[in-house]
């Protein structure tokens, strides 16, 4: 008889344990399936990640602080872009001296266009988001832009950037630059970033380019001669290192630290997220690996 409340009061107990974790889970992980790891410990002061499919969060961390995003705000610099209606992705834009101009001023992350040459809105898109071109994001602001003026061109385009924003009923987000070199006011969250990203990859032209890992574009001189461009290469480093990495963005600065927007697929199934101000380039790529390998875990 002993034996048989001693196994009763057992029961009770491992039931007790059992019911403790699962209210624990539900408070902390939204309700993590029982077999999920723990949720990790990153480096970057924010993280989120969620199903692309669904939307589901998988993990938050400060996920709805705003910070300073550095380049990963050319997610939606070319997501603005393609949303142009009757866009024409061979269209030629002439290389000006103030893109130039502007890089140096700001010791900003270059395509290395060249004055003068023409080079296609497709070429541009790849300069921006693989070596992260602020140049390719100043042409691609004054093409895409209205006005009469550079000045006013630039400042209508960074209002399309802001109403992309908002349409996607984003609360936390604001561009006050094409690129992330911001004036007091360029911010998001990791969940907002996360969501611009998973809008910006519905694009077909978006989802080939951010997972190109080298692109080497061919340009038109002032003369009519044909230059090829020394090669872009992606700063994603998560596309050589991580098994069906996708995308999307890098970015950095003094305020944003480092930043990574990352996709994923595996098994069908795709896990999309950010870190915002990690420690180091390659301390991002850490963060955003066990956010992904949890990701996968959960979804």
């Amino acid at each position: 008889m002993k034996n048989g409340i001693q196994g009763i009061r057992l029961g009770r107990a491992v039931g007790a344990t059992v019911a403790a974790g699962a209210m624990l889970a539900t408070g902390l992980l939204s309700a993590a399936p029982a077999q999920a790891a723990t949720a990790p410990t990153i480096a970057a002061k924010g993280g989120y990640v969620m199903n692309n499919a669904t939307g589901t969060s998988l993990y938050t961390k400060a996920a709805d602080t705003r910070r300073s995003t550095g380049s990963t705000t050319k997610i939606m610099t070319a997501k603005v872009v393609l949303a142009q209606p009757n866009l024409n992705l061979d269209a030629k834009v002439t290389i000006q001296k103030a893109y130039s101009d502007y890089i140096v001023s700001k010791n900003a992350s270059s395509a290395r266009l060249i004055v003068g040459d023409k080079v296609t809105v497709r070429q541009l898109l790849y300069g921006l988001m693989l070596p992260s071109g602020c140049d390719a994001a100043y042409a691609l602001a004054d093409k895409f832009g209205t006005g009469s003026t550079r000045a006013a061109r630039v400042k209508s385009f960074i209002g399309k950037m802001n109403t992309a924003a908002k349409n996607l009923g984003l609360k936390n987000t604001h561009f006050d630059s094409f690129d992330g070199i911001g004036n007091g006011s360029n911010y998001s969250t990791p969940r907002d970033l996360t969501k611009i990203a998973s809008s910006a990859m519905k694009s077909s032209t978006f989802r080939t380019i951010v997972k190109t890992k080298k692109y080497t574009a061919k340009t038109i001189t002032k003369t009519g001669s044909t230059r090829t461009m020394a090669p872009w290469v992606n700063t994603n480093t998560l596309l050589n290192n991580y098994s069906g990495t996708i995308g999307v963005k890098t970015g950095s600065g003094p305020e944003a630290k480092y930043c990574l927007v990352f996709a994923a697929t595996r098994n069908g199934k795709t896990v999309i997220g950010t870190v915002l101000a990690s420690t180091s380039a390659a301390q991002r790529e850490t963060d955003a690996k066990k956010l992904l390998n949890y990701g996968f875990s959960r979804a």
